[in-house]
């Protein structure tokens, strides 16, 4: 487990009075975002399409420092409203954190569903889900971030960019997609409009959330199974990560702490890019 305490202490005077949109902030890893920046003094807005728990009590306990929006990152047109409701309660938008993303079993191979059988629909769903999911909203919300000159981009990629992994083929394109996009875009907001707009991404390694879950733990008792067994084996730590160990490298990338850093897609995944099976 993590050994985490409190990262979000030492980040609090970098993050008071900021404002943070986090897409898929309602899921598992984007609510821990979310949180974090909370908890450091930034306004939150929501942005997704199913209001959670997690989401309902991070408005609860900071009423006057949160939003939620429900909004379909693919919709340019609901994301432009969105930008436009959270620019008039709260002027500037600061920063952006594009979590949103996802499988479909439909874009997922099987012993039952082979490559060739896999849908178009399905593949579509997944490639524009991560890769258009994460564009979109940086058009959006990036250009008061060009027109000012300031503030930072962090998108969510996987470990699976880097190096493919079984059964998850339109996922590990789409993420491998979203680590060009980071390092494209960070160029072109450093040349063209300010070196102090960054752009870069955090890949975690395997951590058992909502997103998935059917992918790694057994249909009817809920255990691991073998494919998590496998991948724990293949983890220098030994074990699958705890989405809280996201939060201080999020913060970090966000804050000015990094404000040399650009381009830089961080595997945060126990050492599991690093482990070659030998």
């Amino acid at each position: 487990m993590s050994n985490i305490d409190n990262p979000t202490e030492q980040y609090f005077n970098h993050f008071h009075g900021h404002t943070s949109v986090i897409t898929g902030g309602a899921g598992a890893l984007g609510g821990q975002i979310a949180n974090a920046l909370a908890a450091c003094g930034a306004n939150i807005a929501i942005l997704d399409r199913n209001r959670s728990e997690s989401a309902e009590s991070l408005l609860s306990q900071y009423p006057d420092r949160s939003m939620f929006i429900d909004t379909d990152v693919l919709n340019k047109d609901g994301l432009s409203r969105a930008e436009e409701a959270i620019s008039n309660r709260w002027k500037s938008i600061d920063s952006l954190v594009n979590v949103a993303g996802g499988h479909h079993p439909h874009a997922t191979a099987t012993p039952s569903q082979s490559f060739f059988d896999l849908t178009e629909e399905g593949l579509r769903h997944v490639v524009d889900l991560n890769l258009f999911g994460t564009i979109l909203p940086t058009q959006v919300f990036g250009r008061g971030m060009a027109e000012r000159g300031d503030g930072a981009i962090l998108n969510i990629s996987s470990v699976s960019s880097f190096h493919s992994l079984t059964r998850v083929v339109a996922y590990s394109a789409a993420k491998a997609a979203v680590n060009n996009l980071t390092q494209w875009l960070a160029v072109h907001m450093a040349q063209v409009y300010s070196p102090r707009i960054r752009v870069n991404a955090i890949a975690p390694g395997f951590y058992l959330t909502d997103v998935n879950r059917t992918l790694l733990s057994d249909a009817q008792t809920g255990e691991p199974n073998e494919r998590a067994q496998t991948i724990v084996s293949q983890t220098p730590m030994g074990r699958m990560g705890d989405p809280p160990e996201i939060v201080s490298t999020a913060l970090w990338l966000l804050s000015p702490a990094s404000s040399f850093v650009t381009g830089l897609i961080v595997p945060v995944d126990g050492g599991f890019t690093a482990f070659s099976g030998v």
